[in-house]
C-alpha cells in the first residue's frame, strides 16, 4: 500500500528527473507559472516599455522643434527665395559674395574676438577684488543686476546713454566736462562777418578782403553772437588810440532793432581778448588781442599791404562729444552695451569658482613671498581655469546668435554698419526681401559657427564626468 502523498508510476519518473536537473520543469521551461519570476527576456522588455513611455514624449518634441526645422532649413537653403526651385548652392555663394553678409560676418568675428574675452576678463577681475572689499555680496547684487534687464530695455537705456547730445546723453556729458577742463571753447564760437563787410572766411578764420596799411583805422563787424555769450567784462566798441596800424572788433547789433549797420552804436559790446593777426604774403608777422572795448593795435607795422586775420581760434566750435551710434563707432558702442550686461554674470560664475578653490595653495604661495599679483597670476588663474572656459564658450556661443542689442540700439542710418549674421538673417527672410532661400542659407551659416563651440562644451562635459 502506497502513501497518499508519494507519485507514483511515471509522476514518480518526473519528479526525480527534475530533481537530478535541479529546478522544476516549469521553471527550466521559462514558464513563470504560479509564484515564479518573470524570465530575464520580459523583465529588459517591460523596462523598454517604461523608458518609451518617459522619453518619446520628450524625443517627440525633440524631433518636431529640433530636427524638423534643422532640415527643413537645410532644404530651403538650397531652393529659391519662394522655395519653389532648386537652386543649388546659389544661396551660399550669394551669401558670401553680397557686401552686406560679408559686412556681417565680419562683425561677427569681432564679437566673438573682443566681447567674450573682455567679458570673462572683467569677469574675473570683479569677482577677485569684490573678495577682498566690505559688503560684497551687495556689490556683486549690483554689478549682476544688469542680468534683470531685457535687451530690449537695455537698448532702449543706451539709446540715451549715447545720445550725441551732451545734455542728453550721459557718455557725451561726461567727456565733454572733461575735455572743456583742459581746452575750454571759445566765447565766439557761430559768430561771423556781417554781409557785405571787410571780411571774408579763410581756413575757419575771417580777414580783410583789402589790404591795409600803417595808420589806417579798421572796423570790423561781427554779427550772429548771443548777448549771453559776450563776455561780462566787455565794453562798448572803441578804436584805440595811438600810432600805427589800428582797429576794432565789436558785435554789430542793437537788441530791440536799431542802429547803423558798420557803424559802432552806443549800445553795441566790443569783443575782447579776441586774437588778431597781421598777415603779409601768407605769413604772420605780427599778433595782439583785443582790448575789452574790442581795439587791437600793431603800433610797430609800418607801410602798406597788411591783412588783417581773426584767427581760427577765436571761432573753434565746443566740442561737442563723439557720436557713439554712427558708422565708425556703432560696433564698439553696441559691444560696450553688451560688456555691461554680461560682465555681472561672470563675475558670479567666477566667483562661485573662486569659493571652491583650496585656501591652502593660497597661503602656501603667499608664505613662500609670493606678491599677491603673483599668487592671482601663477596660483588663482591657473585653478579657476576650467570655470573661465566655461564662462568663455558660453559667451561666444550667445554673441554669435547676437540679435535683440543689434535690431534695438543703433539708428536705422547705422544699422547696416552693426550688422550681424542672426540680424541679417531676419532681414532678408522676414525685414522686406522675403528671400527664404537666402535666409535658410544664413541660418546654416549660423548653426555651422555655433557647432564647434557646442561640441566643445558637450566634450568637456563628458571629460568631466
Amino acid at each position: 500500500m502506497t502513501r497518499a502523498s508519494e507519485p507514483v508510476g511515471g509522476d514518480r519518473a518526473k519528479v526525480l528527473a527534475n530533481g537530478r536537473s535541479g529546478a522544476p520543469a516549469h521553471r527550466r521551461q521559462g514558464d513563470p507559472g504560479a509564484g515564479g519570476r518573470p524570465s530575464r527576456r520580459r523583465w529588459l522588455g517591460e523596462r523598454r516599455v517604461v523608458a518609451l513611455l518617459f522619453l518619446g514624449p520628450a524625443a517627440l518634441m525633440l524631433a518636431v522643434l529640433v530636427c524638423y526645422p534643422i532640415v527643413y532649413t537645410i532644404w530651403l537653403s538650397l531652393h529659391s527665395g519662394d522655395g519653389a526651385t532648386f537652386v543649388g548652392a546659389d544661396n551660399y555663394v550669394k551669401m558670401f559674395t553680397a557686401p552686406e553678409t560679408r559686412r556681417a560676418i565680419i562683425n561677427n568675428l569681432v564679437w566673438v574676438v573682443v566681447a567674450p574675452s573682455v567679458v570673462t576678463t572683467l569677469g574675473l577681475i570683479f569677482a577677485v577684488l569684490t573678495e577682498k572689499v566690505r559688503r560684497a555680496t551687495a556689490l556683486k547684487l549690483i554689478l549682476f543686476m544688469p542680468m534683470a534687464i531685457s535687451f530690449l530695455a537695455a537698448g532702449v537705456t543706451f539709446r540715451l546713454v549715447y545720445d550725441e547730445n551732451p545734455e542728453r546723453g550721459a557718455l557725451n556729458a561726461v567727456i565733454v566736462a572733461v575735455h572743456d577742463a583742459f581746452a575750454p571753447p571759445s566765447p565766439y564760437y557761430g559768430a561771423n562777418p556781417r554781409d557785405g563787410g571787410p571780411l571774408t572766411e579763410v581756413d575757419g578764420g575771417y580777414q580783410t578782403t583789402t589790404p591795409v596799411g600803417s595808420g589806417d583805422a579798421v572796423a570790423l563787424p561781427v554779427v550772429g553772437l548771443p548777448q549771453d555769450r559776450i563776455p561780462a567784462d566787455a565794453a562798448t566798441g572803441a578804436l584805440p588810440a595811438g600810432p600805427g596800424l589800428r582797429g576794432v572788433v565789436w558785435l554789430d547789433f542793437t537788441r530791440g532793432g536799431g542802429g547803423k549797420a558798420g557803424v559802432i552804436d552806443a549800445t553795441e559790446k566790443g569783443l575782447p581778448e579776441m586774437t588778431v593777426e597781421a598777415v603779409t604774403d601768407g605769413k604772420v608777422i605780427a599778433t595782439t588781442r583785443t582790448d575789452a572795448a574790442g581795439g587791437f593795435a600793431f603800433p610797430k607795422l609800418t607801410g602798406d599791404g597788411y591783412t588783417i586775420r581773426l584767427a581760427a581760434e577765436n571761432f573753434t566750435e565746443p566740442f561737442n562729444g563723439l557720436t557713439w551710434l554712427g558708422p565708425a563707432l556703432v560696433t564698439p558702442a553696441v559691444i560696450g552695451a553688451y560688456i555691461w550686461i554680461w560682465a555681472g554674470f561672470a563675475m558670479v560664475l567666477i566667483s562661485a569658482g573662486l569659493a571652491a578653490l583650496p585656501r591652502e595653495a593660497l597661503e602656501a604661495a603667499r608664505v613662500d613671498g609670493a606678491t599677491e599679483w603673483q599668487v592671482f597670476r601663477r596660483v588663482t588663474i591657473p585653478l579657476v581655469r576650467p570655470v573661465l572656459i566655461v564662462v568663455l564658450v558660453t559667451l561666444t556661443i550667445n554673441v554669435l546668435k547676437i540679435f535683440d542689442l543689434i535690431y534695438v540700439l543703433p539708428p536705422e542710418s547705422s544699422q547696416d554698419e552693426a550688422n550681424v549674421v542672426a540680424l541679417e538673417m531676419y532681414r532678408v527672410s522676414f525685414g522686406g526681401g522675403l528671400d527664404y532661400g537666402l535666409g535658410s542659407a544664413l541660418a546654416v551659416l549660423l548653426f555651422v559657427l555655433v557647432l564647434p563651440a557646442m561640441l566643445f562644451n558637450i566634450r568637456r562635459l563628458r571629460r568631466d564626468q
